[in-house]
C-alpha cells in the first residue's frame, strides 16, 4: 500500500520524527512527535503504535533514517517525506 493509500484509508499512525520546536510550528494533525535522536530508545512504544507508520520530518532525510532503523527493526513503516507532504495528503483525502 502507498501512503496515499494509507491516509486515504486512516491506516497506522503518523510520526513526526522533527525536534519538538520544529512540531510545535506546525505539524500533520494527529500526528506523534518523536524526535530522530529519541527513536532507538522508544522502540519499545513505537513498536505498541497501529501500524504501519507513516513518517516524516523536514525533507525526507530523517524520517528515511528512522524508516531504516525502524525496518531493521521489524517495525511496519514508511517513509513519508516532508510534513508538508504527508499533510497535503491528508488534506486531500479528507476533502474527497
Amino acid at each position: 500500500m502507498t501512503v496515499k493509500e494509507l491516509i486515504k484509508n486512516n491506516l497506522g499512525t503518523i510520526i513526526d520524527v522533527r525536534t519538538i520546536g520544529e512540531f510545535q510550528g506546525g505539524h500533520v494533525a494527529g500526528s506523534k512527535n518523536i524526535p530522530l535522536n529519541e527513536v532507538p530508545a522508544r522502540l519499545d512504544e513505537i513498536k505498541q503504535l497501529p501500524m504501519p507508520l507513516i513518517l516524516c520530518c523536514a525533507s525526507g532525510n530523517r524520517s528515511g533514517q528512522a524508516t531504516g532503523y525502524l525496518s531493521a527493526n521489524g517495525v511496519e513503516c514508511h517513509n513519508g517525506g516532508s510534513w508538508m507532504d504527508v499533510n497535503y495528503l491528508q488534506s486531500e483525502c479528507l476533502s474527497n
